[in-house]
């Protein structure tokens, strides 16, 4: 097992330096960690440009066949996934933000605010990755906390994109979502030229403990690849070859 603990305590003298002492009450709000399934653990994913309404319904149809955890969707689709899932467990979640992080965030938390409103159950945020490659702490923090306070309590994913971060940055950007009342840390977006991998879920679920959810996304394809992620210590895991994965069948090229 790989031994953190030097970078952590790296880069916790990095988030305190910059955001003073972490706040001991944070509220996280209550959200689906587990489920005696391997259905009930993926977010059934469909986040290309060109999905059409004909796509998203069948997404959902599919998803409460399966009875996968949620949709996720962009925010233009999450009226009609709401209404085609209103009879169904299935949650509606979405993402903003997305996929680049770069808007300011009273944009993001707007976009936040909107779409909860008409329908969304779950928000997936990608992170001011610019901002954290650029050293301003302070303007991540607020940019995660901007979209936090604006849907309370409806649950916050906050991606990371991990391929564009090194692990100290990885580890920074971590340590800054368990101040925020962020429910989980997700991996990726599938658009940033890479995915999940065993070894960023393993250093997630180090740092945020049990006190935050972690998601896996981008690139599993196959029911070996959603175990890997599960084993590794994710909570949820993003995929569009749900269908597959929950079969046991090869996936074909392509996510999301």
């Amino acid at each position: 097992m790989t031994d953190y603990s030097g970078l952590i305590a790296d880069a916790d003298r990095t988030v305190s330096g910059a955001l003073g002492s972490a706040p001991t009450d944070v509220d996280v709000p209550l959200v689906l960690r587990d489920s005696e399934t391997l259905a009930g653990r993926i977010d059934h994913t469909l986040l290309k440009a060109d999905a059409t309404a004909t796509a998203i319904a069948a997404l959902c149809d599919e998803a409460h066949e399966y009875r996968f955890a949620s949709v996720c969707v962009n925010t233009r689709w999450v009226p009609m996934a709401a209404a085609r899932l209103a009879h169904s467990d299935v949650i509606v979640c979405t993402v903003v933000g997305f996929p680049l992080g770069a808007m300011t965030r009273r944009a993001k938390a707007e976009e936040a605010r909107i779409t909860v409103s008409e329908g969304a159950g779950e928000v997936d945020m990608v992170i001011d990755i610019g901002g954290l490659l650029s050293g301003d702490l302070v303007g991540v923090y607020e940019d995660m906390r901007a979209v936090v306070d604006a849907v309370g309590p409806v649950p916050v994913k906050v991606i990371l994109e991990t391929c564009l971060l090194d692990e100290e940055q990885k580890a920074i950007a971590c340590l800054i979502a368990l101040r925020t009342g962020a429910a989980y840390v997700k991996t990726s977006t599938g658009f940033g030229g890479g995915g999940a991998t065993a070894a960023d879920i393993a250093l997630m679920r180090t740092i945020v403990g049990d006190r935050l959810g972690v998601k896996a996304s981008g690139g599993i394809r196959t029911r070996r690849d959603a175990q890997a992620m599960l084993a590794a210590g994710a909570d949820r895991l993003g995929a569009s070859a749900s269908v597959a994965i929950v079969s046991g069948a090869d996936a074909g090229e392509g996510d999301y």
